[in-house]
């Protein structure tokens, strides 16, 4: 029998609630039949900023914003459900990410806040929730868990393929051959280009990189960039707004002169699309072919400075392989609800480094 699931992702670009509903048929093959998106408001996009670094009350603010967001998640998944004229009977469970506020494999955890009981009780639908507890549990990052889902869905017989997903940090999965699957977070994505845009002209991001290509790169600071122990460290490795925030883009400006603010975003684009290219160059040799998804996919600016990086590469959508750019990483989330569902392993030991398969979730029943 087929069974119906929908993803929930809110990722660290901090945009909104990215909604899918999966249809998984009896051979396991996944299937979109719709998808939604609710953006966030400005309260909670500070809310969560906020709760990025150590503050007063955390407890209290971490909890009230948990219920707000499970309350923008039911929201989503109602118009999503109205939109297909289906009733919440009809879902076998929702795959929610949750919004990640800290990120620490190395101290032994990871939070991801949303209040999946509220979201069950809202939505009349079990929550599967906390899916990177477990593999950090078993002495993985947690993260990257979206590999799993582009090596079932994405492999090719035919060509050695890399996957790139860019969100708020940027991440890729490779796709070959002759070698195990291999993924792992490169580095900041739209993140602290967002964050640089929204400071300096008020809009949320660049939009096409338009204000990235007015500007001129500035070398030593991007050098300076470069030269962060993360970009130096060996797969697996995750990383987060814990690390690549305003504050550390702040850091790297105070050792330089001034810089033009569009400079500094031709920088950050650069920075983005050479750290990328770097870990295709070390980790993915002979990729014939990188799939984009995430917002980055849509940064034309971006897109090229990566084509030019990597100029024998053929650089496409991922809609181009069956699921559009804006998708992706929301039906990761409803695959791996299916997983835990069928008590499935989920994650890639290889890709997080835990001792072993793991099924991931916990489940808040209706």
């Amino acid at each position: 029998m087929t069974e119906r699931y929908i993803g929930l992702m809110s990722g660290t670009s901090l945009d909104g609630v990215d909604a899918v509903l999966l249809c998984m048929d009896e051979h396991g093959r996944p299937h979109v039949e719709a998808d939604s998106f609710l953006p966030f408001p400005d309260s909670i996009k500070q809310q969560v900023l906020a709760l990025q670094a150590v503050g007063n009350n955390e407890l209290d603010r971490a909890a009230q914003l948990g219920n707000a967001l499970a309350r923008l998640y039911a929201e989503v998944v109602a118009r999503l459900l109205a939109a297909c004229a289906l009733p919440a009977a009809a879902i076998r469970a929702i795959g929610c990410h949750g919004q990640t506020i800290r990120h620490a494999p190395h101290e032994g955890y990871t939070l991801q806040i949303g209040n999946a009981a509220l979201l069950a009780e809202l939505s009349g639908i079990d929550v599967i929730a906390d899916f990177r507890s477990r593999d950090v549990a078993a002495g993985g990052h947690g993260a990257p868990l979206v590999p799993a889902f582009h090596q079932d869905i994405f492999a090719s017989d035919a060509e050695n393929r890399v996957i790139l997903n860019i969100g708020g940090i940027s991440n890729l999965t490779r796709l070959a051959k002759n070698l195990p699957t291999c993924g792992f977070d490169c580095g900041p994505g739209n993140m602290l280009l967002d964050a640089w845009c929204q400071l300096h002209t008020g809009a949320a991001y660049d939009a096409d990189g338009n204000w990235a290509a007015s500007g001129q790169l500035h070398p030593a600071l991007l050098q300076q960039m470069l030269a962060d122990a993360y970009f130096r460290q060996q797969p697996p490795k995750s990383t987060g707004r814990d690390l690549f925030s305003l504050e550390w883009l702040q850091q790297q400006l105070a050792t330089q002169p001034p810089i033009a603010p569009q400079d500094v975003q031709h920088s950050l684009l650069q920075l983005t699309a050479i750290s990328i290219a770097h870990d295709i160059h070390r980790y993915c040799p002979d990729t014939a072919s990188i799939y984009v998804c995430g917002g980055g996919a849509l940064n034309r600016a971006l897109m090229q400075a990566l084509q030019q990086q990597l100029p024998a590469i053929a650089i496409h959508s991922t809609a181009e392989i069956g699921l559009p750019a804006n998708q992706v990483e929301a039906a990761a989330f409803a695959w791996l609800a299916w997983r835990f569902c069928h008590r499935l392993p989920a994650n890639l030991p290889e890709v997080t480094g835990a001792a072993g398969l793991r099924v991931l979730g916990a489940l808040y029943p209706a």
